[in-house]
């Protein structure tokens, strides 16, 4: 009887310590240009000042935002095994190319198996197996896009970019809409953010635009290309609604992606400027307020 006692404290002990370790973090995941040294989810170079609240356990993900987006979704694989799957959730945050990225990587191998981790990373941003058990995907609670470019950029259609970019080249509005399912979220939602502060040079971009994405992708319209779509006030192109409703001409969003944040006032640009600036500093304020 003592023996059995025993056994059934001990139990109880390991299932309070497995609960106790548990946690939840909130994962920022870069766009093009990169600046934050790759392995390392302590730097934010690429987002503004570490010590500024951007949610609950915060890490940066960093991948190099130059090469092409097959050949560094191995970087944000390595984070979510070692920060979001066992008994640890996420809550992901991304930038511009990061959607798109994220998004590939979702698609493409959130249905595999994935050894559990235990939020230990070594210096490479791999991080040591818990008991060697699997489970399917990841564990994330939702997703906050800003600007996202999961739908490509008419200025990596025309050109503004250096084509000799792998990254770029995947940015190209066919191809980034081609590149994988984007209906294909793991029953992930993707809240998303468009800015509209637009300038002079961005003219090239179809209806509202923040100087490097338009509307059309920061809105998550579905469609193999890009369309014009705009802020009420403007009687020049269809609105982009709000929620997951369709838009006005009747296109729809991706599954599962719903337009939180529509820039009515034009005063938010694409660029965090290295200190959480722009369409980047209003998604971090939701974070702050949701990531628990």
């Amino acid at each position: 009887m003592k023996i059995a006692f025993q056994t059934a404290m001990a139990l109880c002990l390991m299932a309070a310590s497995s609960f106790a370790a548990a946690a939840n973090y909130t994962l920022w995941i870069n766009g093009r240009g990169g600046g934050g040294t790759i392995g390392n989810y302590n730097s934010f170079t690429y987002w503004g000042p570490s010590t500024t609240a951007a949610g609950v356990n915060k890490k940066a993900v960093n991948w190099d935002g130059k090469s092409s987006i097959a050949s560094q979704s191995g970087k944000i694989r390595d984070a979510l095994d070692c920060f979001c799957t066992g008994g640890n959730w996420c809550y992901v945050a991304t930038h511009s190319a990061g959607d798109l990225i994220f998004g590939y990587t979702l698609a493409n191998y959130g249905g595999s198996a994935r050894l559990k981790k235990n939020a230990s990373p070594g210096s490479t941003g791999v991080c040591g197996n818990t008991d060697g058990s699997s489970q399917t995907g990841w564990n994330i609670k939702w997703v906050r896009v800003a600007s996202g470019a999961g739908g490509g950029s008419e200025l990596a259609d025309a050109g503004s970019w250096a084509l000799t970019e792998d990254l770029v080249k995947d940015l190209k509005t066919a191809t980034a809409r081609a590149m994988y399912n984007h209906n294909t979220t793991r029953n992930v939602w993707f809240y998303m953010y468009a800015g509209a502060k637009g300038t002079a040079y961005s003219g090239i971009l179809p209806g509202q635009d923040d100087e490097a994405i338009a509307y059309h992708s920061s809105g998550g319209v579905a469609g193999s290309a890009g369309g014009s779509y705009c802020n009420p006030s403007d009687w020049l192109c269809n609105d982009l609604t709000l929620g997951t409703a369709a838009n006005e001409g009747g296109t729809a969003k991706w599954s599962y992606h719903s337009v939180s944040f529509r820039d009515d006032g034009e005063a938010y640009n694409h660029y965090a400027n290295g200190n959480w600036a722009g369409i980047v500093g209003v998604v971090r304020n939701a974070v702050v307020n949701s990531a628990l």
